[in-house]
Protein backbone atom coordinates (compact mmCIF):
# COMPACT_ATOMS: atom_id res chain seq x y z
CA UNK A 1 0.00 0.00 0.00
CA UNK A 2 1.42 3.32 -1.04
CA UNK A 3 1.18 5.90 1.68
CA UNK A 4 3.71 8.77 0.05
CA UNK A 5 3.47 10.76 -2.94
CA UNK A 6 5.52 11.03 -5.82
CA UNK A 7 8.51 13.58 -6.21
CA UNK A 8 7.81 16.61 -8.40
CA UNK A 9 9.35 19.59 -10.02
CA UNK A 10 9.11 21.56 -6.61
CA UNK A 11 12.43 20.40 -5.38
CA UNK A 12 15.52 22.15 -3.45
CA UNK A 13 16.25 25.87 -2.62
CA UNK A 14 12.54 26.72 -4.27
CA UNK A 15 10.18 23.79 -2.16
CA UNK A 16 12.06 25.08 0.64
CA UNK A 17 10.99 28.73 0.25
CA UNK A 18 7.17 28.00 -0.91
CA UNK A 19 7.01 25.44 1.93
CA UNK A 20 8.32 27.90 4.95
CA UNK A 21 6.50 30.98 3.15
CA UNK A 22 3.27 29.12 3.13
CA UNK A 23 3.68 27.60 6.50
CA UNK A 24 4.73 30.96 8.22
CA UNK A 25 1.71 33.54 6.86
CA UNK A 26 -0.69 30.70 8.07
CA UNK A 27 1.14 30.88 11.34
CA UNK A 28 1.34 34.41 11.80
CA UNK A 29 -2.72 34.65 11.21
CA UNK A 30 -2.79 31.82 14.01
CA UNK A 31 -0.66 32.66 16.45
CA UNK A 32 -1.77 36.52 16.60
CA UNK A 33 -5.35 34.75 16.90
CA UNK A 34 -4.24 32.67 19.87
CA UNK A 35 -2.02 35.81 21.66
CA UNK A 36 -5.59 37.96 21.64
CA UNK A 37 -7.44 34.84 22.50
CA UNK A 38 -5.57 34.65 25.85
CA UNK A 39 -6.19 38.21 26.69
CA UNK A 40 -2.96 39.61 25.02
CA UNK A 41 -2.71 43.04 23.52
CA UNK A 42 -3.96 42.83 19.51
CA UNK A 43 -0.42 45.20 18.60
CA UNK A 44 1.86 43.26 21.10
CA UNK A 45 0.46 39.65 19.78
CA UNK A 46 0.86 40.63 16.30
CA UNK A 47 4.86 41.96 16.99
CA UNK A 48 5.23 38.72 18.48
CA UNK A 49 3.80 36.29 15.78
CA UNK A 50 6.00 38.36 13.56
CA UNK A 51 9.00 38.16 15.64
CA UNK A 52 8.27 34.31 15.94
CA UNK A 53 7.82 33.61 12.49
CA UNK A 54 10.78 35.28 11.96
CA UNK A 55 12.89 33.06 14.61
CA UNK A 56 10.83 29.97 12.97
CA UNK A 57 11.80 30.86 9.94
CA UNK A 58 15.79 30.57 10.41
CA UNK A 59 15.05 27.14 12.58
CA UNK A 60 12.68 25.88 9.69
CA UNK A 61 15.54 26.39 7.15
CA UNK A 62 18.48 24.99 8.93
CA UNK A 63 16.24 22.10 10.86
CA UNK A 64 14.46 21.32 7.62
CA UNK A 65 17.58 21.19 5.68
CA UNK A 66 19.54 19.04 8.58
CA UNK A 67 16.13 16.70 8.71
CA UNK A 68 16.62 15.92 4.95
CA UNK A 69 20.29 15.30 4.51
CA UNK A 70 19.31 13.09 7.81
CA UNK A 71 16.64 11.42 5.95
CA UNK A 72 18.42 11.05 2.80
CA UNK A 73 20.92 8.18 4.24
CA UNK A 74 18.21 6.66 5.76
CA UNK A 75 17.19 2.70 4.13
CA UNK A 76 13.41 3.40 4.66
CA UNK A 77 12.75 5.84 2.05
CA UNK A 78 8.62 7.39 2.38
CA UNK A 79 7.57 9.27 5.50
CA UNK A 80 5.85 7.30 7.98
CA UNK A 81 3.72 8.58 10.41
CA UNK A 82 6.56 7.88 12.75
CA UNK A 83 8.94 10.11 10.82
CA UNK A 84 6.16 13.02 10.47
CA UNK A 85 5.61 12.92 14.48
CA UNK A 86 9.59 12.54 14.79
CA UNK A 87 10.08 15.62 12.61
CA UNK A 88 6.81 17.85 14.21
CA UNK A 89 8.69 17.21 17.77
CA UNK A 90 12.23 17.95 16.84
CA UNK A 91 11.01 21.39 14.91
CA UNK A 92 8.97 22.17 17.64
CA UNK A 93 11.42 21.48 20.39
CA UNK A 94 13.95 23.62 19.23
CA UNK A 95 11.71 26.00 18.51
CA UNK A 96 10.45 26.54 22.09
CA UNK A 97 13.87 26.76 23.01
CA UNK A 98 14.10 29.62 21.82
CA UNK A 99 10.96 31.70 22.32
CA UNK A 100 9.74 30.91 25.84
CA UNK A 101 12.55 33.29 27.21
CA UNK A 102 11.81 35.68 23.99
CA UNK A 103 8.00 35.15 25.05
CA UNK A 104 8.54 35.78 28.75
CA UNK A 105 10.30 39.30 28.06
CA UNK A 106 7.96 40.26 25.48
CA UNK A 107 4.96 40.41 27.56
CA UNK A 108 6.49 40.97 30.66
CA UNK A 109 5.70 37.34 32.03
CA UNK A 110 7.79 34.81 34.58
CA UNK A 111 9.34 31.83 32.31
CA UNK A 112 6.95 29.56 33.83
CA UNK A 113 3.79 31.83 32.45
CA UNK A 114 5.85 31.64 29.21
CA UNK A 115 6.08 27.95 29.26
CA UNK A 116 2.44 27.53 29.68
CA UNK A 117 1.74 29.90 26.53
CA UNK A 118 4.29 28.07 24.71
CA UNK A 119 2.72 24.70 25.38
CA UNK A 120 -0.58 26.09 24.14
CA UNK A 121 0.76 26.82 21.22
CA UNK A 122 2.85 24.00 20.71
CA UNK A 123 -0.22 21.36 21.20
CA UNK A 124 -1.46 23.54 18.10
CA UNK A 125 1.58 23.44 16.43
CA UNK A 126 2.32 19.79 16.68
CA UNK A 127 -0.56 18.90 15.09
CA UNK A 128 -0.23 22.10 12.69
CA UNK A 129 2.89 21.07 12.04
CA UNK A 130 1.73 17.49 10.80
CA UNK A 131 -0.82 18.59 8.65
CA UNK A 132 0.74 21.01 6.81
CA UNK A 133 3.85 18.62 6.16
CA UNK A 134 1.46 16.11 5.36
CA UNK A 135 -0.74 18.22 2.89
CA UNK A 136 2.43 20.01 1.35
CA UNK A 137 3.95 16.69 0.37
CA UNK A 138 0.39 15.58 -0.98
CA UNK A 139 -0.44 18.83 -3.09
CA UNK A 140 3.43 19.36 -3.97
CA UNK A 141 4.93 15.99 -4.11
CA UNK A 142 7.55 14.05 -1.81
CA UNK A 143 11.13 16.12 -1.63
CA UNK A 144 13.94 13.95 -3.61
CA UNK A 145 15.35 12.92 -0.04
CA UNK A 146 12.30 10.74 0.60
CA UNK A 147 11.93 9.34 -2.65
CA UNK A 148 13.36 5.84 -3.21
CA UNK A 149 16.51 5.56 -4.95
Amino acid sequence: MKTSPPATGLQGPVRRFVFVTLYELIAIAVSSLLFMAIGLEAGASGVMAVVASAVAIAWNVTFNHLFERWEARQATKGRSVLRRVVHAIGFEGGLALVLIPLMAWWFDVGLWQATLMEAGLLLFFLVYTYAFNWAFDHIFGLPASAQPA
